[in-house]
């Protein structure tokens, strides 16, 4: 059983799972570091505020912090253009592969069925 396991951490996708969930804390810590440190200072350049949670106004004695939801819209949409520019970046930087013409794949599927065992009539 163990071998079991040790193979499937090692050969299956739980292994390449762990290695993006890994690189996707550290992009995300590069991320929220470009948007707080970088972004919402440009803004606060430019508005005069970095941040926007400390607005809130009160109904019957109960703050509403629409601040904190302005915030949170921001940053969204700083951190969804960064990873759209990245995106693109790689893209543009990662070979193209062609796609496969109709042709190819069915030659593929022909040949994957040609190696399948063929299964006991009964």
């Amino acid at each position: 059983m163990w071998r079991e396991f040790r193979d499937f951490i090692i050969k299956g996708n739980a292994f390449q799972l762990a290695i993006g969930v890994v690189l996707a804390i550290a992009f995300g810590a590069v991320v929220k570091s470009l948007t707080d440190d970088v972004l919402m200072a440009f803004i606060a350049a430019v508005f005069g505020k970095p941040d926007f949670n400390a607005l809130a106004f009160n109904v019957n004695g109960t703050p509403i912090h629409y601040g904190r939801l302005l915030t949170a819209i921001v940053n969204l949409l700083l951190v969804g253009g960064v990873l759209f520019l990245v995106v693109k970046a790689v893209n543009r930087v990662a070979p193209q592969k062609d796609p496969a013409t109709d042709h190819e794949l069915l030659a593929q599927i022909r040949d994957e069925l040609r190696e399948r065992p063929v299964p006991a009539a009964g």
